[in-house]
């Protein structure tokens, strides 16, 4: 960061004092993303979406169909911290309840 910088405005000393703006950066996005495997069945996968990810039934549904025939579906677009978390519930979750569902997250 440079000094702020002084003006004179007139012979008694006096001055304004400026300073630089700063722009703050804004954090990375990152998309979390299910991948279809053919043991997880699709009613887990629907609530996976509902739970970790706030869809509705019909968003939760639509979603699990595109990753069903396309092989891969985003959940979301987070923060890194965010994204991570979510990845880490998912994927702890389907293990306790023995499914293999992969829940990754890739900068966007």
């Amino acid at each position: 960061m440079s000094n702020p910088i002084r003006r004179q405005d007139d012979e008694q000393g006096t001055g304004v004092v400026t300073k630089p703006k700063t722009r703050t950066k804004r954090p990375s996005l990152y998309r979390v993303l299910l991948l279809n495997d053919d043991y997880t069945p699709m009613e887990f996968v629907v609530i996976v979406l509902e739970r970790f990810f706030q869809k509705g039934r019909e968003d939760a549904t639509r979603i699990m169909l595109h990753v069903h025939q396309h092989g891969v579906g985003e959940c979301g677009i987070y923060t890194y911290e965010v994204a991570e978390t979510k990845v880490t519930q998912v994927m702890d979750f389907a293990r306790k309840h023995q499914h293999p569902l992969q829940c990754v997250m890739e900068k966007k």
